[in-house]
C-alpha cells in the first residue's frame, strides 16, 4: 500500500470568520498558540482564507528560499501598501523587483556604511545633550526621532530634524492606517466615505511633495554627489544602460525612508528595555564601552571592539524580531513538507514564535545576548534566527541596521543610564512592524 502524507493540523474556528477574532484580538498570542498545538506546520482560516504557519527552519528555507520563485509577497501588503511604497522593494514583484534590487544593492555596502557612523553618533550625541538629568522620556519615540534624523540625511543629504515631528506624524499616519486597512475583513474602496485609507491620503501626499522636491532638485544639479542614497539612486542604471525614472526613485526613496527607521528604532527601543531590566547586561555592555572608547563616541574603526554591544542588539531582535510576521502567497502550486497547496494558498513565517522554539534557543524567553558570541552564535541552526528574513526577499538594509543599532546604543550608553519608570505594562504591538505599544517610559541618569 503506497505511503500517504500525514493530515496537516488545523485550528478549529467560527463559522465564516475562522480564526479572524483570535488574530485580532492576539495576533502574536494566536500565532504562539498555532506553533504550540501544531507543531512544525499548522493551518488556520480568517474569512474563508487558509493560512499555513511554517514553523521551522527548514520550512522557512523551503519557502522563503528554495522555493522562494513559486511565491510572492502577500496580496494583502501589495494592495494595502501599493499607495504608501509605490511599486518600490516591499511591493515590486519578480523581474522588476530583481531588477530594481540590483540597482539599489551597491547603495548599503560595507565602505558607503561606514562612512555614516559620524552622522549617528553625531545626531545620537544630540539627542542626549537634551536629556536632562532625572527626568523622564519616553525612550521608543526618542529613538524613531533619532533614526528618522539619520536615515533622514543618509538618504537625502537633509537634516530634518526640525521638520522630525511633521515628518514622523505623517509616517505614523501611513502605518497606522496601513495596519487598519490591513485587519479589515473587507477592504472598503478609496473613496468610501471615512474609509481608512482616505486618511493616510494626506500624509503621503506630504511625504511626496518632500521627496519629489528633493529630486527635483538635484536633477537640477546635475552630477553633484552628495555622499548619499539618493545621488546613487540618480546615477543608477541596468546593463542595458536605463535610469530609473522619477516615480521609481520615489517608491525605493519612501520605502527605505520607512524602512531605514523604524525597524531600528524598535529594535533600539526593545534593546534598552531589555537592559533596564536586566542590570548585569546592562553594567557589562557599559564597561566595554566604557574600556574601548573612555568617554568618547565610537568610530566605525570601533565597532569590532564592542562585540557584546552588538550582541546585547541581535539578542533584542531575537526576542523582538523587526518583522513579527512573513507572508508569502503562492503564484504556482507549490508543494510543502510533501503536502501540495493551490495557487493562492498564503504561507506565514513568523519570526516572533520561530525565534520562541526551546530546541532552537533553549530557555528562549530569557534575554542572554551570550547565545550570539562567535562561539554560540555558529551553533544557532540556520535558518532559525530571521530578524531580517532570508531568501531573495531579505532586508536589503541589513547590514545598515545592524551597524546603526551597534553604533547608538555604544554612543548613548556613555553617556546615560536609563531606569525604567515603574507601573509600564509594556506590550508589543505586531504592526508593519514590531513597536512598544504605548512605549518605553524611563528615567534618565547622567555618567560623569
Amino acid at each position: 500500500m503506497a505511503a500517504t502524507t500525514p493530515r496537516i493540523p488545523t485550528m478549529s474556528g467560527i463559522p465564516i470568520l475562522g480564526n479572524l477574532p483570535d488574530l485580532r484580538a492576539d495576533r502574536l498570542g494566536f500565532l504562539e498558540r498555532v506553533a504550540r498545538e501544531c507543531g512544525d506546520i499548522g493551518i488556520f482560516s480568517a474569512m474563508g482564507r487558509e493560512f499555513v504557519l511554517l514553523n521551522s527552519p527548514v520550512l522557512a528555507h523551503d519557502i522563503l528560499v528554495t522555493q522562494a520563485a513559486k511565491v510572492e509577497k502577500g496580496k494583502n501588503l501589495r494592495e494595502n501598501g501599493s499607495p504608501i511604497f509605490g511599486n518600490g522593494l516591499v511591493t515590486s514583484l519578480n523581474a522588476f523587483h530583481k531588477r530594481q534590487r540590483t540597482l539599489i544593492a551597491p547603495v548599503f555596502q560595507h565602505g558607503r556604511i561606514a562612512d555614516y557612523a559620524t552622522i549617528m553618533t553625531t545626531y545620537a550625541d544630540d539627542l542626549q545633550r537634551s536629556w536632562h538629568h532625572g527626568k523622564t522620556r519616553n525612550i521608543a519615540d526618542d529613538m524613531m526621532r533619532l533614526t528618522l534624523r539619520v536615515i533622514g540625511k543618509v538618504l537625502f543629504d537633509q537634516d530634518i530634524g526640525g521638520d522630525a515631528p511633521e515628518v514622523g506624524a505623517a509616517l505614523d499616519t501611513v502605518r497606522d492606517t496601513f495596519m487598519r486597512v490591513t485587519n479589515m475583513p473587507v477592504r472598503l474602496p478609496d473613496w468610501f466615505p471615512n474609509s481608512p485609507q482616505r486618511h493616510s491620503r494626506d500624509a503621503v501626499a506630504q511625504l511626496n511633495a518632500i521627496i519629489y522636491r528633493i529630486i527635483n532638485e538635484r536633477r537640477a544639479e546635475g552630477t553633484t554627489d552628495h555622499g548619499d542614497f539618493l545621488s546613487m539612486l540618480l546615477r543608477a542604471h541596468d546593463e542595458d544602460g536605463i535610469f530609473m525614472s522619477d516615480q521609481q526613485i520615489r517608491d525605493e526613496a519612501m520605502t527605505l525612508f520607512l524602512a531605514g527607521h523604524e525597524t531600528t528604532a524598535n529594535g533600539l527601543a526593545w534593546a534598552w528595555y531589555l537592559l533596564t531590566q536586566h542590570p548585569a547586561v546592562y553594567a557589562r555592555m557599559q564597561d566595554e564601552g566604557d574600556c574601548v572608547l573612555v568617554g568618547r563616541m565610537p568610530t566605525a574603526a570601533d565597532l569590532a571592539q564592542l562585540p557584546y554591544t552588538l550582541q546585547v542588539f541581535k539578542e533584542a531582535m531575537r526576542l523582538y524580531p523587526p518583522v513579527p510576521i512573513v507572508v508569502r502567497q503562492a503564484s504556482v502550486p507549490v508543494v510543502i513538507a510533501g503536502q501540495p497547496f493551490p495557487v493562492g494558498t498564503r504561507f506565514i513565517v513568523s519570526p516572533w514564535t520561530l525565534h520562541r522554539r526551546a530546541d532552537l534557543f533553549p530557555d528562549p524567553t530569557r534575554f542572554d545576548p551570550d547565545r550570539f558570541a562567535p562561539e554560540h552564535e555558529k551553533d544557532i541552526p540556520k535558518h532559525a534566527y530571521l530578524p531580517f528574513v532570508t531568501g531573495p526577499r531579505n532586508c536589503i538594509g541589513a547590514s545598515f541596521a545592524l551597524f546603526e543599532g551597534q553604533m547608538i546604543l555604544a554612543a548613548l550608553a556613555q553617556r546615560v543610564i536609563f531606569a525604567l519608570i515603574p507601573g509600564q505594562t509594556i506590550t508589543p504591538e505586531a504592526s508593519i512592524t514590531l513597536r512598544p505599544r504605548e512605549g518605553v517610559r524611563v528615567a534618565i541618569s547622567r555618567r560623569l
